[in-house]
């Protein structure tokens, strides 16, 4: 299967920004769709922002105008920008990538998540 490891979550203060990086680690065919989720305590996972293959973006509007997604294809890498960070930003944020993936000879559709990367906004 495909992994996807996280990095750049922390403690910011309101108004502060935060970079979120997931690069996915196989043989990757192609990719779908790169996206952001995130989960506070007792929410559901809810999708903040995501980028299709043809590069079309979609924001939560809570975050619009706030964050940006973007990718580096070559590295099969999705970021995810945020600025004006509020408290109710605060979450497990996770990314999630779906494509085709080729092992044991063939191509296989996958659909990763990964570990999650805590950011907390509080003064």
């Amino acid at each position: 299967q495909v992994q996807l490891v996280e990095s750049g979550g922390g403690l910011v203060q309101p108004g502060g920004s935060l970079r979120l990086s997931c690069a996915a680690s196989a043989s990757i065919f192609s990719i779908n769709v790169m996206g952001w989720y995130r989960q506070a305590p007792a929410n559901q996972r809810e999708l903040v922002a995501s980028i299709t293959s043809g590069g079309s973006t979609a924001y939560a509007d809570s975050v619009k105008g706030r964050f940006t997604i973007s990718r580096d294809t070559a590295k099969n890498t999705v970021f995810l920008q945020m600025n004006s960070l509020k408290p109710e930003d605060t979450a497990a944020y996770y990314c999630n990538v779906a494509g085709l993936y080729y092992t044991d000879g063939a191509y296989r559709n996958f659909n990763s998540w990964g570990q999650g990367t805590q950011v907390t906004v509080s003064s």
